[in-house]
């Protein structure tokens, strides 16, 4: 008998909700969601080094995600006992002090439901030839709908400062109508969205720039985009 089809996420899925094994103790994924947001990543192994140091960037960053609203939830294809002694490495190289919940996936069963299997590289198995999990991403709103959804090989590292970035910019145009432009960092201009017709735009961005009839930009000061 052949395996159930994982099921395919897109932008605006549903996030499968699953309850799993975590270092902060047994978990419902919906109900640890609840009604904020939530960042689920995936590590291809433990006491790996890219591993290692992205576990401690997000740590230490964890404060800032804290004030949006924003929970952090990390999984990697190892057992509970493996994750607890590898937090300690963790901590150690990056000075941090990892709060947030680890996922123990060694069966593969919530990296196979998320899709966040090797396939690229037939070679990335562990000792006992199980395929570990590539560097996914997936960032999910209040509403359980997948907002974000970013693929790493296992060789590259994320920057934890562009998932920070992307979460002020869903936030952002989740509240006002607008959209954020290329490179955009709270502070920047937006972009008028396009639903907006000029009237409207007149009256909700006053002074908005028409650099062409489908480009309308207008200034977002910080302080509307940042937690204060």
């Amino acid at each position: 008998m052949s395996a159930p089809e994982a099921p395919r996420l897109r932008l605006g899925s549903k996030a499968p909700n699953f309850k799993a094994t975590t270092t902060k103790g047994e978990i419902d994924f919906h109900e640890y969601i609840g009604d904020g947001w939530v960042i689920l990543f995936s590590h291809p192994d433990d006491f790996t080094p890219v591993c290692t140091t992205e576990l401690g960037a997000f740590a230490k960053l964890e404060g800032e995600f804290t004030k949006r609203s924003v929970k952090l939830i990390g999984l990697s294809a190892n057992s509970l006992q493996s994750h607890e002694e590898w937090i300690k490495d963790i901590d150690e190289v990056a000075g941090s002090s990892l709060s947030f919940p680890i996922i123990a996936d060694a069966d593969r069963q919530i990296s196979y439901l998320y899709d966040m299997l090797d396939y690229q590289d037939v070679t990335n198995r562990d000792g006992k030839g199980l395929p570990l999990t590539i560097r996914s991403v997936f960032i999910i709103d209040p509403k359980k709908t997948i907002r974000l959804i970013l693929t790493y090989p296992a060789s590259t590292g994320r920057n934890t400062q562009e998932v920070l970035r992307v979460v002020d910019s869903l936030q952002a145009t989740d509240k006002y109508k607008v959209a954020t432009p290329i490179n955009w960092v709270p502070g920047d201009d937006v972009v008028v969205a396009a639903s907006v017709s000029n009237a409207d735009a007149d009256k909700l961005f006053p002074g908005y720039r028409a650099v062409k009839p489908y480009l309308r930009l207008t200034t977002l000061p910080a302080e509307k985009v940042l937690p204060q």
